[in-house]
């Protein structure tokens, strides 16, 4: 590359910084908006204490022998007092007294409810008697790394890196074609790969800030912790952006508004936002989609993130989502090559 190439593309990357740093709501969406949503994730889904569930019971005696489970809190009320506060949610089960039995009544599609049932008549079948057939204990775990907010870090970090690569070219892409900049550019003597590296390497700085921030606040504020190594979680954080990079040029290759690239990408991105187990685990869905879920850029950045720092593993354990990313850069870098409108 000759002196001149440099400048050009210098001055090219320069542009992309300076049209980035004029819209305040980018700066917004990609360094303040995940570390915002991580807190309020972190603080709801924090380690507390069990919640204490609120039951009735028609007999002073199944209310003090529910009240002998710490986990429980009962109420001595009438029949259709408790019917009612069951209807409004004030309690979620209540246990009527029967000549010949105790009758449970509570939602079984409620999960709170399912266990209150479970505690309850553990309570009141000890009060009466029964005795455990074999001793058992609790060792209670709360190792850093087992937390939800350790589980969603990794997949804020790749919506993140996803959003941040395509909105940026997308966006950037159309915006210059639709004001005539790119039928400006390309009669210049400036190389047309010039154009598009300039994308890239902007990208490429704007995301050391962007990781080292979000990731740093994480480690700070949360403990999540980096059993990896940091070089190739870095290196995976590069390749995730790239190959959402070449997504975004591909959406951007033929699109002549900002309406139209903003419906393709978000044609592209909805999809992984609930399938790549940003938020919940992917196994949730049904098996005969799994290879599809497998299969998607974010799955397999989100699996390679969580695997480096959650459980240490190195690129060699990686392969199968390495191999996912490289595909996803390759091949739509390559079709974006061949159909890119310059007009």
């Amino acid at each position: 590359m000759n002196k001149l190439e440099f400048s050009s593309l210098y001055q090219l990357t320069m542009m992309r910084f300076r049209l980035f740093l004029r819209e305040p709501e980018a700066i917004f969406w990609i360094f303040i908006f995940p570390i915002l949503l991580a807190a309020g994730l972190g603080i709801a889904f924090r380690n507390r204490p069990p919640d204490v569930l609120q039951v009735g019971a028609t007999t002073l005696q199944l209310t003090q022998a529910l009240n002998t489970d710490n986990l429980l809190t009962s109420t001595t009320m009438d029949e259709a007092t408790g019917t009612q506060a069951l209807a409004t949610g004030r309690i979620l089960l209540l246990a009527v007294q029967r000549p010949d039995t105790t009758v449970y009544q509570y939602d079984s599609t409620n999960p709170d409810a399912r266990t209150a049932k479970l505690l309850a008549d553990r309570a009141i079948q000890t009060a009466a008697g029964r005795h455990d057939a074999l001793p058992a204990k609790e060792e209670l775990v709360h190792e850093t790394g087992s937390r939800y907010i350790d589980f969603v870090v990794p997949g804020l970090l790749g919506m993140n890196l996803m959003g941040s690569a395509m909105w940026g070219m997308g966006f950037a892409i159309v915006d210059a074609r639709q004001k005539k900049l790119l039928k400006r550019l390309v009669a210049s003597p400036m190389p047309r790969w010039q154009f598009l590296a300039s994308f890239l390497l902007s990208r490429l700085v704007m995301l050391v800030i962007e990781v080292a921030a979000f990731l740093g606040f994480s480690r700070l504020v949360f403990g999540v912790p980096f059993r990896g190594s940091i070089a190739q979680l870095s290196l995976l954080c590069v390749l995730t952006s790239l190959a959402f990079c070449a997504i975004g040029l591909l959406t951007a290759s033929r699109a002549k508004t900002i309406e139209a690239v903003s419906g393709l990408m978000n044609l592209v991105m909805f999809p992984m936002w609930i399938f790549s187990g940003c938020f919940f685990s992917s196994t949730r869905f049904p098996a005969v989609v799994q290879p599809l879920i497998r299969a998607l850029p974010l799955t397999a950045a989100i699996d390679a993130m969580r695997g480096n720092m959650l459980q240490g593993m190195t690129l060699q354990h990686l392969l199968a989502p390495v191999a996912i990313l490289l595909a996803w850069l390759i091949i739509p870098f390559a079709i974006s090559l061949r159909i890119f409108r310059w007009r």
